[in-house]
């Protein structure tokens, strides 16, 4: 299992060439490639600013991908997500699974990407129009929401902050100081 947040561009062919070479059991590849929008709910986005809370985002991946493990034989998983400022129709995450069949790897890669999508803890900022739309009481009204609508129980399973620690997410201290 490899588990990358960073900030530089990456190329998923290289990325997953990589692998593939170093082994010869692999009889199915799948992967996911998501790539910023040009739009957002009706609005022109000219770039996506995500941030995330380093070592709490890497370990929240882990999981997931140690989840899909454990309900698929897969061989070796990869995947990268790209934080910081990224321009529409860059990618923003790659999700690659190796196992011996196909079905094991369609079904896993789409586990570990839906789960990505509703419990990865990343801040999303679109500028939209060259001006960045945030509005605090909107991020706290979403969050709540996903903590409700999750499909894994709540995050206590895997120990995510419940409903109080929100606004401490909100209110990161180090995104203060900047």
């Amino acid at each position: 299992m490899t588990v990358r947040v960073q900030t530089e561009d990456f190329d998923a062919g290289w990325e997953i060439n990589q692998l593939r070479k170093a082994r010869k059991d692999i009889g199915a590849v799948v992967s996911f490639i998501g790539l910023v929008r040009d739009v957002n709910e009706g609005d022109a986005v000219s770039q996506l600013t995500l941030e995330h809370y380093p070592g709490m985002t890497e370990k929240q991946l882990a999981v997931i991908v140690t989840e899909a493990e454990t309900q698929w034989p897969i061989l070796d998983t990869l995947v990268v997500h790209k934080v910081g400022d990224i321009l529409p129709n860059q990618p923003i995450v790659l999700v690659a699974v190796w196992t011996s069949h196909r079905g094991d790897a369609f079904d896993a890669c789409r586990y570990i990407m839906e789960a990505l999508k509703f419990n990865l803890y990343i801040l999303l900022f679109f500028v939209i129009i060259q001006i960045i739309i945030f509005k605090k009481n909107i991020l706290l009204r979403s969050y709540e929401s996903f903590l409700s609508n999750s499909p894994i129980d709540s995050g206590k399973k895997q120990g995510l902050p419940r409903k109080s620690s929100t606004r401490k997410l909100v209110n990161n201290p180090s995104s203060e100081s900047t």
